[in-house]
């Protein structure tokens, strides 16, 4: 008899383990598609947002990221110089890290000899934040992008 009830015990294990799922992790959303600007945040403390500033009429900022590369380019109506960069990404569950290769001539006499970009990432399926921060880690601006494409 506790031969079989044991076997019954096991097989009752074995049943409701079969049946249990343990939880999906966070998927991590991609990055992968195409990006448009849509505002900027500032951060006077270091971790609130205190201020969120539209992008203004006219101006366009777009990025596309695929397969480990970027590129974006801007448009300003009021100004006549060019505006666009190339590169490769990385990304992390929170962190961007974008490495220029090449940009128009404007961004480049712009950036010194600044070409890798890290940020921190605050992502979902429809928009993403990349903000940067000073030498303390203390957030100071973001741009902030919703999904084009």
């Amino acid at each position: 008899m506790k031969k079989i009830l044991g076997l019954v015990f096991l097989v009752f294990i074995f049943i409701s383990t079969a049946w249990y799922a343990p939880p999906k992790p966070e998927t991590m959303h991609s990055i992968e598609g195409t990006w448009e600007l849509q505002s900027f945040y500032s951060y006077d403390d270091g971790v609130n947002i205190s201020d969120t500033v539209p992008k203004a009429d006219g101006y366009r900022q777009v990025k596309m990221y695929y397969n480990g590369k970027v590129m974006w380019t801007r448009y300003v109506p009021q100004d006549s110089v060019e505006w666009f960069g190339y590169g490769q990404y990385k990304v992390t569950p929170d962190s961007l890290i974008e490495t220029l290769e090449y940009a128009s001539s404007s961004m480049m006499s712009a950036l010194d000899t600044l070409r890798v970009f890290r940020f921190e990432l605050d992502i979902t399926e429809r928009t993403y934040s990349q903000i940067s921060f000073d030498e303390e880690g203390n957030r100071t601006f973001s741009e902030n992008y919703v999904r084009i494409d």
